[in-house]
């Protein structure tokens, strides 16, 4: 008998509860036994009045507890049960069939199976009815269900585990009916224990089938409860190559977990939670990690769910490779949507991260592609390789790394040696006005090529190709594609752990369409595939160096998953595939799911597709009992019960022992006790309050802020000059009073409104605030410490420009070499540890000339001597040149400017404006221009080269058409 979570195998014993009444009436009838005295003599009968008085019925309390106690025996004799399991008893008096879904959706919940079976293979031995235990996922090549004893049956079962695909019930319903149909047996009753997905459209008829095969109408069918649906999990690429990954399930409540990404050495990469509104049935989420972390990802995992369908594996497919694109056509920033790099920049950014030098150099261009760590670089028209290009390409393939070469009008000369094959002098034309031949469409791919499987358009012709020697067509060069007639148009060779890839066309349009097709992005793709990030390989367990090798016609299984998602050697069972059905091919009993190919370039199958999506079963027939697993388990009450009636059994005991003293002795130590729990109970709940009670805190004495520089907020109020102090009063004077002249002089002719200049200790003062920065340079100065050296550096190549004026014209630097030695000693001393860019006399031309006056040299006290800049060559205007500095990072702000001719004193005004110091040997007109020269320092300091635009103003008037 149940009563929802409780049940009582032995009910018939409760009806004993209706004596309980006739217990009640005995004992609350019969006292306790009286106090015996000794009868005396009469006259000791006197005062003999007893003050304790005997109760003439037993206490309530006391009966209380016998009644219980009672109660509890006879409860416990009907032992009862908690959370007993539904009944599986099925009517009938034939065989019972037992069938079971051990698909990968069953392994979640698996140990709830195992005990649903055990409880109908009880079922059946207490009613000695024979089984027949039929999975529905192939365990075995040949598997025929058997009628069997319970004791039999009970071995078939335990032999039954999760397998990592699909079930196949269609199979198993037809096993089912040849064993029945040879046993001709009646009575039959079936039990389905469901794993609640639909996989095939014949599942929906398979409850129907099971039920007209129980001619005895008993069917049951278990299904999971509402909230431990089946999760699966699929992983793909998605916008700019991050990892996405689904979670898909049937249905149901809110659910919530984490999926967990792993690398081939079981490293814990990443993670990221998912939730499942009530009712949906999908949900993406996304990877944030940085690409060489991205993929080193080979495994991700729903956290828990322990099934070959809550794990994805990823092979190089998934991988989001860093590509290199190269180009020898000078014209292409003329055309840029005919350059043979816009074609394949289109073709490969859905699948890759392109690094793209902007410096035309190809030596830099390389360095730049090989320093962030492209696994796959593309060259397109490049004629010759050679020096020191040459090397670190080729140093770079061995090392695992993908060189694809795109022919073009340069290759036609006959290459170099970074080429697969040899090549004839000149190219093939097909078709045109001189040629007999025509276009010629692509061949089939080979079975060994990488390109395997792909399916070429009909309209995609081959005009023009370079050919391979055919001498020179060795063994160890791969032709992965060919044209009808069997002219190579793609080859490859091993070069150490990389390899080498011609396609025999250009890039572009103009000897083929094939770049503008389909076939073309998925041939670069499949290339990509090959290569390792930064040639260091990846991938997963089985991969043992990461190399780009040869595609294999064939794919042997390495690695398969079990039914729980655990990566094991392949069972015997799993057979090979062919590598153009890699793409097409579903978990199964022959491909379980897992790693299949060579060590260096596996692919991998996996139990949810990109498309795949999970369907629950349509509700069962009428009359069907329906049950769900059951996550608790049956729990005997009746040691429980006995232990509570034998301790109040032993309570009643001391009770009437107390009763029988009279409890004279008891009461007084009870009240102490009282007395003592009470003031115990009263310090312990002071102590408490103290504890909890929050203690103030004397007020935390806060260091005041540091006080900024007193110049800080003047100078970032307005434009401010400002000059190094140098300790010399007289030389920091002047330097003061040349600034402020020029300052005077800036606020009068320009529309630039200077405050008073500043000096600054370059030691511990802030020099951010200043945009110019006069230096004026000691005879023999200090040695500057190395943070106060990094300070100065950082603000020249944060846009900062420092004037260093030695004062002497004499001096001057003989050459424009970077400060090693020939500079003088003085400033040597002071800046020669600098990382300071090569420098150069002002140029003509130059943005200094011309930033507000026109000028062609720059004099100060004296006119004597050089001044001089940072060097802008022509490898300054590229942005990948690989050495020094460049002036054009700044906004075309040279960051240093070093001068002889003692600026400061040439500038240097009284209150009146008059000049402090003579001039040589110019007069008034040298100090004019050296006037001219500070503002054109400061105007320079302040726009950058805005200047310098103006050369496109011919240009642009005469588009015009003025």
């Amino acid at each position: 008998m149940s009563f929802g979570a409780l049940a009582f195998l032995n009910p018939w014993l409760l009806g004993a509860l209706a004596t309980l009444p006739l217990i009640y009436w005995l004992l609350k009838t019969v006292p306790p036994r009286p106090k015996q005295i000794a009868f005396p003599a009469t006259r000791i009968l006197v005062g003999i009045d007893n003050r304790e008085k005997t109760p003439s019925s037993t206490p309530w309390w006391l009966l209380l507890i016998r009644l219980l106690a009672a109660a509890l025996v006879i409860g416990a004799l009907a032992e009862p049960i908690l959370n007993p399991s539904k009944d599986t008893r099925l009517g009938g008096d034939g065989p019972l069939v037992l069938v079971v879904d051990n698909g990968w959706a069953a392994a979640p919940r698996w140990k709830l199976r195992q005990d649903q079976i055990a409880q109908v293979l009880n079922e059946a031995e207490s009613q000695n009815r024979p089984l027949i235990v039929v999975p529905t996922a192939k365990m075995a090549k040949a598997f025929t269900p058997r009628l069997e004893a319970p004791a039999d049956a009970r071995s078939t079962a335990q032999a039954i585990q999760p397998q990592p695909y699909a079930t196949d019930r269609a199979a198993a319903l037809a096993a089912l009916k040849a064993t029945l149909e040879t046993a001709k047996k009646t009575g039959v009753g079936s039990i389905w224990l469901t794993d609640s997905v639909d996989y095939a459209a014949s599942d929906a008829a398979f409850a129907e089938s099971l039920k007209a095969l129980s001619d005895s109408g008993s069917f049951a069918v278990v299904t999971d409860s509402a909230g431990h649906e089946t999760l699966g999990l699929k992983a793909g690429v998605g916008k700019n190559g991050k990892l996405v990954s689904s979670i898909v399930r049937t249905g149901g409540p809110l659910r919530d977990g984490t999926v967990h990404a792993f690398s081939a050495k079981g490293q814990r990469i990443g993670e990221m939670p998912f939730k499942l509104a009530a009712g949906e049935t999908e949900t993406s989420i996304t990877f944030e990690l940085p690409l060489e972390l991205r993929n080193q990802v080979t495994r991700l995992e729903i956290a828990g769910q322990g099934s070959a369908g809550g794990v994805n594996l990823l092979d190089g497919r998934s991988q989001w490779q860093r590509v290199g694109l190269l180009s020898g056509e000078s014209q292409e920033q003329s055309q840029p949507l005919l350059a043979p790099l816009y074609f394949l920049q289109k073709a490969v950014q859905p699948f890759a991260e392109i690094v793209r030098p902007k410096d035309q150099n190809l030596v830099q261009g390389i360095d730049t592609v090989l320093g962030e760590k492209a696994s796959v670089v593309m060259l397109a028209d490049i004629g010759t390789i050679a020096g020191d290009a040459e090397e670190k390409l080729q140093t770079w393939v061995k090392k695992g790394g993908i060189l694809v070469r795109f022919a073009g009008p340069r290759l036609e000369k006959g290459g170099d040696g970074l080429l697969p094959v040899a090549l004839r002098a000149g190219g093939r034309s097909l078709g045109g006005a001189l040629s007999w031949s025509t276009p010629q469409p692509l061949s089939k791919f080979d079975d060994a090529s990488p390109f395997a499987g792909l399916e070429i358009p009909t309209e995609v012709t081959i005009n023009r190709q370079v050919l391979a020697d055919p001498s020179r067509l060795t063994p160890d060069v791969n032709v992965w594609a060919r044209l009808k007639d069997g002219t190579p148009l793609v080859t490859a060779k091993k070069l150490g752990d990389g390899t080498l890839v011609l396609f025999h066309i250009t890039s572009n349009t103009d000897w083929s369409n094939l770049p503008i097709s389909g076939l073309f992005v998925d041939m670069l793709k499949r290339i990509t595939e090959l290569g390792a990030l930064g040639g260091s390989g990846s991938g997963t367990d089985a991969v043992a160096d990461g190399t780009a090798s040869e595609a294999p016609v064939t794919l042997l299984p390495i690695q398969t998953l079990d039914g729980f998602g655990v990566l094991k050697a392949p069972p015997p069972t799993a057979q090979s595939l062919a590598m153009t059905a890699v793409n097409k091919t579903q978990a199964s009993f022959d491909h379980p799911p897992g790693y299949y190919g060579a060590a260096g370039q596996p692919r991998s199958i996996n139990v949810m597709g990109e498309k795949s999506t999970l369907k629950p079963l349509p509700a069962p027939p009428a009359g069907t009992a329906t049950r769900v697993y059951e996550a608790e388990t049956a729990k005997p009450l009746k040691s429980w019960l006995l232990a509570t009636a034998l301790a109040l059994l032993f309570a009643d005991v001391i009770a009437v022992i107390l009763l029988q003293t009279g409890l004279s002795w008891f009461r007084p130590a009870a009240r102490s006790a009282a007395i003592v729990l009470a003031v115990l109970a009263f310090s312990g709940a002071k102590s408490v309050h103290a504890q909890n009670t929050p203690v103030a805190k004397p007020p935390t004495a806060v260091a005041p802020a540091t006080p900024p520089p007193p110049f800080a907020q003047a100078a970032t109020d307005q434009v401010t000059l400002a000059y190094v102090l140098t300790g010399d009063q007289d030389i920091d004077n002047v330097a003061r009073l040349g600034l402020s002249g020029l300052s005077r002089v800036l606020q009068t002719r320009t529309a630039v409104e200077p405050g008073e200049p500043v000096g600054v200790d370059i030691i511990n003062d802030e020099i951010a605030f200043f945009p110019v920065l006069y230096w004026p340079v000691e005879r023999n100065p200090k040695a500057l410490p190395e943070l106060t050296l990094a300070k100065i550096d950082a603000y020249m190549k944060q846009g900062g420009l420092i004037v260093f004026d030695t004062r002497d014209f004499q001096s001057g630097i003989p050459t424009g070499q970077a400060m090693a030695g020939e500079t003088g000693p003085a400033l040597q001393k002071l800046i020669g540890r600098l990382d300071l860019p090569r420098l150069e006399p002002v140029p003509e031309g130059h943005v200094l000339t011309k930033s507000f006056y026109l000028l062609k040299s720059f004099p100060g006290r004296w006119d004597g001597g050089q001044m001089w800049v940072e060097a802008q060559s022509a490898s300054d205007e590229s942005e990948g040149d690989g050495g020094g500095r460049k002036a054009r990072r700044a906004d075309g702000v040279t960051s240093l400017i070093i001068t002889s001719n003692d600026f400061a004193s040439a500038w240097a005004l009284d209150q009146r404006g008059k000049p402090l110091f003579p001039v040589v040997p110019g007069g008034e007109r040298q100090r004019e221009m050296s006037l001219r020269s500070g503002i054109n320092i400061v105007m320079h300091a302040l726009t950058g080269n805005y200047k310098a635009d103006q050369v496109h103003v011919p240009a642009l008037l005469e588009r015009l058409g003025q």
